[in-house]
């Protein structure tokens, strides 16, 4: 991200040719440009993979831990939205005016959020700038809040599937956990560079590679994947307010969790009511990812 943010150009003017000039003219910038881009989407796999894991074995119980957890997941998924603006392209710029948009369904201060977002009275200049300084400083927000996370996870340690405490079964972190985390990290480091090399655009949009242009909007407005099965639920209701609520409920949910816990067990290890459960809220969620990358017609709206 700092390598390409000593070439890129915040302006609307020069930002897409900017991105287009890393790619070409700077010395393996295409490397470092589809490394950064599809590191998101890895970045949101391991994070989805996490809280799966998390809901599964029931570590949402120590609630500081899982509470932190949850406004780790808002901020990295705002750092991802300003980051997918930046690059000036017809999805960047249509992307941002519907979700900015999204704000002025709050009742009596809607309109002036956005345009306060906005820093004018459309996505313009003022918001590319001012969506490069967040992409920037987010994620050191992000690296805080992990330290935060880490230490209220050290306060009881890491939970496990049988959902007990293994005080009486300890083992050093190095050299097992080390070579068990360096294999893991290897591993998808690989499939990284894999699709960084081989197939860089497999999960971009084609639109992105046309300038933004406020004039000509895209027939299928759609975010990254991994955003796409809010965005089903968003569109999924005609109401423009009941449709804000339903997409930030689909993660401000994740609050409620600890509350819902009624089993004496922890781990659904031994839950196979609960398993079903969850296996069908990961068919759901699977599902409205698919129905979000489809265009809005029938059968899909």
């Amino acid at each position: 991200g700092l390598l390409l943010a000593m070439h890129y150009t915040a302006d609307t003017s020069l930002a897409f040719a900017s991105v287009a000039h890393i790619c070409r003219n700077v010395q393996f910038g295409w490397l470092i440009r589809n490394l950064h881009a599809n590191g998101a989407s890895f970045f949101f796999i391991c994070i989805y993979f996490h809280i799966g894991r998390g809901f599964y074995y029931g570590s949402y119980l120590n609630k500081e831990t899982w509470n932190v957890g949850v406004v780790l997941l808002l901020a990295l998924m705002a750092t991802a939205f300003v980051g997918y603006v930046l690059p000036w392209g017809q999805m960047s710029f249509w992307g941002a005016t519907v979700i900015t948009n999204l704000f002025s369904a709050i009742p009596y201060i809607g309109q002036t959020l956005v345009e306060w977002a906005w820093g004018g009275f459309s996505v313009d200049n003022p918001t590319l700038t001012r969506f490069f300084a967040l992409h920037f400083l987010l994620p050191f927000l992000i690296a805080g809040l992990t330290l935060v996370h880490l230490t209220f996870l050290h306060e009881t340690g890491s939970n496990n599937p049988l959902g007990i405490p293994s005080d009486c079964d300890k083992i050093p972190f190095h050299p097992y956990y080390s070579t068990k985390d360096i294999l893991g990290f290897a591993l998808l480091l690989i499939l990284l560079a894999t699709l960084a090399l081989f197939s860089p655009n497999l999960l971009g949009d084609p639109e992105n590679f046309t300038p933004a242009n406020p004039l000509a909007t895209p027939p299928h407005i759609k975010p990254e994947w991994y955003f796409l099965f809010a965005y089903a639920i968003l569109r999924s209701i005609p109401n423009k307010l009941g449709g804000v609520l339903a997409l930030a409920a689909s993660v401000l949910v994740l609050f409620l969790i600890p509350l819902l816990h009624t089993s004496k067990l922890r781990s659904m290890t031994f839950r196979p009511l609960s398993q079903i459960l969850f296996w069908t809220l990961v068919a759901n969620l699977l599902i409205l990812t698919w129905v979000g990358s489809q265009p809005v017609e029938h059968p899909f709206i």
